[in-house]
C-alpha cells in the first residue's frame, strides 16, 4: 500500500496515546499517531519520524505520524495498514497462492476475524496482526497486553470444527529481522495461547515487509519460534 502527501520531521514528545508533537520546518505541529500501543522504543526525542499531511479541513489534527527510524531502521508503525497489506499480499504467501475469494472483516463466533480466504478445496480465517516491536533483530508481539488477541486466536481454534483452515498472520513492518516471536513478558496469556492455538492446528505465519516513507508491502517469510 502507498501514502501520498509524505514529509520527515522530529519527534518531540507524546502526551498521551493519541497525540504526539514533532517539529517541523522549524515549527511544533499537533500529530495523530496511528498506533495506540507503547511504543516507547520508537518514539524518542529526537528521532526522525514521517507524518502523513491530511486534506481532510475537518480534522483537529492535520498530520499522522506514520513511521519512525530506529537507528538504521525504517518501521512502519501505523497500525490501520497491515489487513490493507495483508489483504494485497496475500496471494504472495503459498498456502493462499490460488485464493479465489478475499473477504474482509468476517463475522465468525462472538468475533470479527480480519479476513476470509478461500479457493477451490479450502475456506481460510485469517487474523492479521501488525509487528512494530524489534530487539536484536527478534520481532515480537504484542508490545502492550491484549486480551482481544487472545480472544481472537481462541476463536481461531475453535474454528477448525466448522471445517475452516485457521491462520494468524503476523505482518512485520519493518525488513530484516531474525525471527518472530511472542512477546512472553509483556503478555504471558497471549504468548501461552499462540502456543495453544499452534498445537491445535491453527497456521502461525510472520513476514517482513518492504519499508519506504510512503510505502509498506508484504515481503519475506521469517522464522516463528513459540
Amino acid at each position: 500500500m502507498r501514502y501520498t502527501n509524505i514529509v520527515e520531521a522530529t519527534f518531540i514528545n507524546r502526551p498521551n496515546r493519541f497525540i504526539a508533537y514533532c517539529e517541523l520546518d522549524g515549527e511544533t505541529v499537533k500529530c495523530h499517531v496511528k498506533n495506540t500501543g507503547r511504543c516507547k522504543e520508537l518514539l524518542i526525542p529526537g528521532a526522525k519520524v514521517f507524518l502523513y499531511i491530511s486534506d481532510n479541513p475537518e480534522r483537529s489534527t492535520k498530520y499522522d505520524l506514520i513511521a519512525v527510524m530506529k537507528g538504521d531502521r525504517l518501521i512502519n508503525m501505523d497500525s490501520q495498514v497491515p489487513n490493507d497489506v495483508a489483504t494485497e499480499g496475500l496471494r504472495r504467501i503459498p498456502m493462499f497462492s490460488d485464493v479465489t475469494e478475499i473477504r474482509r472483516e468476517f463475522r465468525y463466533g462472538n468475533s470479527r476475524i480480519d479476513i476470509m480466504a478461500s479457493d477451490a478445496e479450502n475456506k481460510y480465517l485469517i487474523e492479521v496482526k501488525g509487528v512494530t516491536l524489534e530487539k536484536d533483530g527478534i520481532a515480537m508481539f504484542p508490545d502492550a497486553p491484549t486480551e482481544r488477541g487472545a480472544k481472537h486466536l481462541r476463536e481461531l481454534i475453535s474454528s477448525k470444527e466448522d471445517g475452516y483452515v485457521p491462520c494468524v498472520l503476523f505482518v512485520i513492518q519493518m525488513e530484516d529481522v531474525i525471527r518472530f516471536e511472542p512477546n512472553m513478558v509483556t503478555d504471558p496469556m497471549f504468548s501461552g495461547t499462540l502456543k495453544e492455538a499452534k498445537d491445535s492446528g491453527v497456521n502461525v505465519l510472520a513476514y517482513t515487509c518492504r519499508v519506504t516513507p510512503d510505502s509498506l508491502e508484504l515481503s519475506d517469510p521469517v522464522e516463528v519460534l513459540l
